[in-house]
């Protein structure tokens, strides 16, 4: 039996659809077709390239694999450089190009060391001339002030050498993410609106929200792993590893004169504060509205900007950012005239650990010993996308089965 919080399955893998100049959030497409297609967080793409997994989402759906377009937006310069940025130096101006591919050489000579932090990770990883240009000012948008203070993590997503970088293709459902969800939620026994309020581990107890309780053998939590540990009332000897939160924005637009053909672009320097820009509709159009009044000018875009977790800024501030964000992406001519706008918080949207941290573990280990099994992104405090997910259910339910 499965209990989720939500009214829906997806969790924050979901769609969600909104009419040109409406405010509520739909469950489907409008019946006449005319509205956007959005997801809660931002674009969620399946990346990889697992021919088992995909031969098990198209048996609830066909999905369409595409090539990743992305790039490095330096909008001061007004200059795009292909992901991974430092395989394409020769986008960049001649002297900076010199510049870091000398230092690149450098590097390559060094002895390799062991750094404690992120930051100096990608300053031993890139040279000071990258750093300066990108990864220090997009990573400290990107963790929210954390990153010189976290430990590395996710190395694979920086490769040198690898024009294509580690996501070069991913695969979507045609008909979204929430229809994906739905029909898998088909084959599972699930009762929504089923919020766990408090966990018993001596006694195996689960309260609900509704005042119901249940007992329980063996429990699969997909909770974030601090979370569960508040739920359960379990403590542990070392201090919790941080995470950030996530503000997204969901807009509807008529293009702008310069939108780029990208499906995501990185930005270390916008003056609102966001760090990245993905495009639903350049990846398929059929995040736009079947009906277009705009002569194929509209435009589906999500803004992504970090904040410290559990600290949602105040209505007041939120209004002006959105103000701010969406006057920034006018002038840069990405958008023209706004048809709407949806903003989306996760309050959990990246995990990370602090150098040397044994909590994940410790907190692992310690819900295991009450019958507890973390699973999932959050619950495992791990990165890992949308395909190692699936794979990591199908491999639990297979061991449950069986067991």
């Amino acid at each position: 039996m499965v209990y989720e919080a939500a009214d829906a399955p997806g969790g924050i893998c979901r769609s969600y659809h909104m009419r040109p100049g409406g405010s509520v959030r739909l469950t489907r497409t409008a019946a006449d077709g005319d509205s956007y297609r959005f997801e809660i967080g931002g674009g969620h793409w399946i990346f990889g390239d697992d021919p088992a997994l995909l031969r098990f989402l198209r048996d609830y759906g066909s999905v369409r694999r595409y090539g990743r377009r992305s790039a490095v937006f330096l909008w001061r310069a007004r200059r795009y450089i292909e992901y991974p940025l430092q395989d394409h130096l020769e986008q960049l101006e001649s002297d900076v190009a010199r510049s870091v591919a000398a230092e690149l050489a450098s590097i390559a000579r060094q002895a390799v060391e062991s750094p404690r932090t992120q930051k100096e990770w990608n300053s031993a990883r890139f040279g000071p001339t990258l750093c300066a240009l990108f990864f220090h000012p997009f990573n400290e948008r990107y963790t929210a002030g954390l990153y010189d203070r976290i430990a590395p993590q996710d190395a694979y997503k920086s490769p040198v050498g690898s024009a294509r970088g580690y996501n070069a293709t991913f695969v979507y459902p045609l008909d979204g993410l929430d229809v994906l969800a739905r029909r898998l939620a088909q084959g599972c026994c699930i009762e929504y609106g089923r919020r766990a309020v408090a966990i018993d581990p001596s006694a195996r107890t689960i309260a609900f929200a509704d005042g119901t309780s249940l007992q329980y053998r063996t429990l699969i939590s997909t909770l974030p792993l601090n979370r569960m540990l508040e739920l359960t009332g379990l403590h542990v000897t070392t201090s919790a590893d941080p995470h950030t939160a996530s503000l997204v924005l969901n807009i509807g637009a008529t293009a702008g004169p310069a939108l780029p053909a990208y499906h995501w672009v990185y930005v270390p320097d916008s003056a609102s504060g966001f760090h990245r820009v993905g495009i639903y509709s350049n990846v398929d159009r059929t995040f736009l509205p079947q009906r277009d009044g705009h002569g194929g000018r509209r435009v589906a875009l999500y803004v992504e900007r970090a904040y410290p977790g559990d600290a949602p800024p105040h209505p007041s501030e939120l209004h002006a950012y959105v103000q701010a964000a969406t006057r920034e992406l006018r002038e840069w001519g990405f958008i023209d005239s706004i048809e709407v706008i949806d903003p989306s918080w996760i309050d959990i949207a990246y995990t990370w650990s602090w150098p040397g941290s044994s909590w994940r573990a410790e907190a692992t280990e310690r819900l295991q010993a009450h019958g507890i099994q973390q699973a999932g992104r959050f619950g495992r405090w791990v990165y890992q996308g949308i395909a190692d997910s699936i794979r990591e259910g199908l491999t639990i339910g297979s061991a449950l089965s069986t067991g």
